[in-house]
């Protein structure tokens, strides 16, 4: 929808391909930007007819029509690779397998507070859709564009050029997309760098061991174009770090330049290293230093990322639902204090729930599986703790509520897709607080 939208801005002539059907409300603008459009299927005819193809992230490469349209030679980009030919912004790319939200929305947090800055891409508003926007409002070209992009559309990228690349950590996560291979995810990930341009700086996490490996195998097959930096905590750290955190403080050194950050925000060592990558990617665009600090301290939690609901008869109830993988609920088990009763379950993407097992048995004292079907969870904690199977967001919140006990916390953070009983996990998410605001 977003690069149609941009595409009957610039007067380009669009046919928009639905294989599924189309809300009233997209119907509507469709028209109102003059967009020829269908639903219920793809007419080949009328898609190999154009002159380049632009691909939802969705739709799998190996599609029939997507096979058609690479068979016919016509031009096939994603609409990431469309609308950033359409922007002179300097742009800030951020993707990884966790934080590249938080990431992302910390990145424009800071930017904004000196630049025209633009947060779009896997989050939000398309690219297309948010620049569509700026022109219909008079507001022209922005500065900057900060854009969170997903492994689906590097995948679909041919000619992306971000100026700055964020790469927060790789773990295993939508490897049903990936033959169940790590491997390839990784290189999917690693297409970031890429793309990014040769007098741009790619950032990546040096304590992570698969981006770090990943790195040292890439830079023995090809030429690296952007300047390398690193964020991290561990020691010893890699030759590329620029920001580090010692005695409870962020340092950043850019050119023989250091700046020191004293007061996150955000807790936990997760939000430390968004934050390095936020300040550093701040730093390399000669955002002012106070500004740096003041928006560090002044960023408040995402909605469904370790939300605090509300504290009902002494327990805690914390909304997770974006924890979609497991690396993600690892750090939620781990910055938590209290004793757990833990929701987890939806549709498994090739979880390894052994990852968790330490943190389950020294934290969770019970699990209550929310899914269609719990085996694989159930079988995993089997005779660690007591999992209760549950198949509705109403059951698991009133299971939970009664297993827990004054001094603990429920904990929402699914470990698994949305898919099989919400919508997408800000649904689950609603709906958890929802019922949590019934008990």
């Amino acid at each position: 929808m977003g690069a149609a939208q941009l595409a009957s801005k610039l007067g380009v002539q669009v046919f928009l391909s639905e294989y599924g059907t189309l809300s009233a409300e997209d119907k509507g603008k469709l028209d109102s930007w003059g967009v020829r459009y269908e639903e219920g299927g793809h007419t080949e005819a009328e898609i190999l007819q154009a002159a380049a193809v632009i691909k939802s992230p969705g739709i799998p490469h190996k599609a029939a029509i997507i096979q058609k349209v690479k068979e016919s030679g016509l031009p096939l980009m994603g609409e990431v690779d469309w609308a950033s030919r359409h922007t002179d912004a300097t742009i800030v790319a951020v993707t990884g397998s966790n934080g590249k939200t938080t990431t992302a929305t910390l990145c424009h947090h800071i930017i904004a507070g000196d630049k025209d800055a633009v947060l779009a891409g896997n989050i939000g508003l398309s690219l297309g859709r948010a620049l569509a926007e700026r022109m219909d409002a008079g507001l022209g070209d922005p500065e900057v564009v900060v854009l969170e992009v997903s492994s689906f559309q590097l995948d679909d990228a041919l000619v992306f050029e971000p100026h700055i690349s964020i790469l927060t950590n790789i773990t295993p996560d939508h490897l049903d997309r990936y033959d169940y291979d790590l491997a390839t995810y990784a290189r999917s990930k690693y297409q970031l760098l890429d793309f990014t341009r040769s007098n741009g700086h790619f950032i990546y996490c040096d304590d992570d061991a698969i981006s770090k490996d990943f790195l040292e195998e890439w830079q023995t097959k090809k030429e690296i174009k952007p300047e390398v930096l690193a964020v991290g905590i561990d020691h010893p750290a890699g030759p590329h770090r620029a920001a580090k955190y010692e005695n409870n403080k962020i340092i950043i050194t850019v050119n023989n330049e250091a700046m020191t950050i004293e007061e996150l925000a955000l807790q936990g060592k997760h939000n430390t290293y968004n934050g390095m990558a936020a300040g550093l990617s701040a730093q390399l665009l000669k955002i002012r230093k106070d500004t740096i600090r003041t928006k560090l301290k002044s960023f408040d939690a995402l909605e469904h990322r370790l939300e605090s609901v509300l504290n009902i008869s002494g327990v805690e109830y914390i909304n997770d639902s974006k924890a979609t993988n497991v690396n993600a609920t690892y750090y939620a088990l781990e910055c938590q204090e209290k004793p757990l009763i833990w929701i987890v379950g939806g549709v498994d993407k090739g979880n390894d729930y052994n990852e968790l097992m330490p943190l389950v048995r020294e934290k969770v004292k019970a699990i209550v599986a929310l899914g269609v079907d719990n085996a694989k969870i159930a079988e995993a904690f089997q005779g660690v703790c007591e999992v209760v199977e549950t198949d509705s967001m109403k059951t698991a919140v009133r299971k939970a509520a009664r297993l827990a006990a004054k001094g603990d916390a429920v904990l929402l953070s699914p470990c698994c897709a949305s898919f099989d009983l919400f919508d997408s996990y800000e649904d689950r998410g609603n709906q958890f607080k929802e019922q949590v605001r019934n008990l």
